[in-house]
This record gives structure tokens, C-alpha cells and sequence, in this order.
């Protein structure tokens, strides 16, 4: 399938919620498109590039695919959307067109059935309800508690403040209790950093 992309410096994952302002007329374009056809668009991590201008020259292949939830017309002229993340996809091919805008061929991932938490999660909800707390979590409408170890995975991976190649590597992970075993280590990993 082919797939407009949206190349930021934020790796999206299934379930997660996005605010975005957008004002480059590609972006305009594409988004009036993907509400008249009723889909979403790529959201993909750059790696090299910026996010205003010409296309990024390198992003990452695995990316989420976005889909609005909600827009409006902002105080400062712009457009705000809001889009929530869907299905995980891997990057076949990509070109640009001639307006900058990328367009890829995509390969939908697997996504695994969510799994019931147990006691081995715990300390990981009660994480997820604590940040649910800060008002910038909590204007997303995120947090709280999470349906199984899927949401759980994915809320923190968004929302804890790994770097961008872990958040990468944890969104291509398709188990969820591998997702949320690499969580543990990368938050232990982040206590020693602030503890040293």
C-alpha cells in the first residue's frame, strides 16, 4: 500500500496520542486528502533532515501510521490535528514528489493480541498512572489504566524519555512482553544515570 508520509523528529507508537501544528502546504494538501478518502498518514522518525522544507534526506523504516482524530483552525492561523497511532508498518520504497511531500510503499507489521498484566507489571502501571498526572500527559488524554500489556508497552515507550534510537527499537519489537522487558532494563539503565 502506498502511504503518505510525515517524517518528525518523534517515533509514534499504536495507541499513542500526537498533537500537531501544521502550516507547509504539502502537509495541507495531504491531510485534506486523507480526510476526503477517510485513512491516515506515516508519522516516521528522522534520522538526518529537519522537519520544515526540503524532504529529510534519511528517516527510519519502521514508522505508525497516524489517524486524525480530531483538527481545528489554531489562535496563531495554523491547523491543529490531533492524530492517535495506528498500525506499525516497515518502509518498502519511498519517493518525493515534486511539492516534497514523501509518499512510501508500505508493509503492514503483525500486530500480536493483546495480553493480559499480571503482578509482574505492577510497578510499570503504577508508572504509567503517575506520569498520567503531568498535564502535558494528561492533555493527551493519556495514561491512567492501560487494557494489557500492548497499551502498557506502548505508553511508556512513548511517553518516558528514552532516546530516539531505543524508542525504535522498542517500536519493531512484535511481543509485548519483550517490549516491556526492554522498558525495565532501559529504565534501570536511566535510574543509574541519574543515581551516578
Amino acid at each position: 500500500m502506498k502511504l503518505p508520509l510525515f517524517p518528525l523528529h518523534t517515533v509514534l507508537f499504536p495507541g499513542c496520542t500526537l498533537d500537531l501544528q501544521v502550516f507547509e502546504p504539502r502537509y495541507l494538501d495531504m491531510l485534506t486528502r486523507c480526510l476526503k478518502a477517510g485513512h491516515g498518514f506515516g508519522v516516521v522518525h528522522i534520522l538526518e533532515g529537519h522537519e520544515v522544507g526540503m524532504a529529510p534526506s534519511a528517516y527510519a523504516t519502521i514508522g505508525c501510521e497516524a489517524l486524525i482524530r480530531d483538527w481545528q483552525q489554531l489562535p496563531n492561523g495554523l491547523l491543529g490535528i490531533r492524530v492517535e497511532g495506528g498500525r506499525r508498518f516497515r518502509v518498502e520504497s519511498a519517493e518525493v514528489q515534486h511539492d516534497q511531500l514523501s509518499v512510501a510503499q508500505v508493509h503492514w507489521l503483525v500486530e500480536p493480541a493483546e495480553q493480559p498484566l499480571d503482578e509482574a507489571h505492577a510497578d510499570l502501571v503504577v508508572l504509567l498512572q503517575a506520569l498520567a498526572r503531568h498535564p502535558m500527559v494528561e492533555s493527551l488524554g493519556m495514561g491512567g489504566s492501560p487494557s494489557g500489556q500492548r497499551d502498557l508497552a506502548a505508553q511508556l515507550a512513548y511517553l518516558l524519555p528514552f532516546q530516539a534510537e531505543q524508542k525504535l527499537e522498542l517500536l519493531a519489537l512484535d511481543a509485548p512482553d519483550e517490549q516491556l522487558a526492554q522498558i525495565q532494563v532501559l529504565l534501570e539503565a536511566l535510574q543509574g544515570e541519574l543515581s551516578g
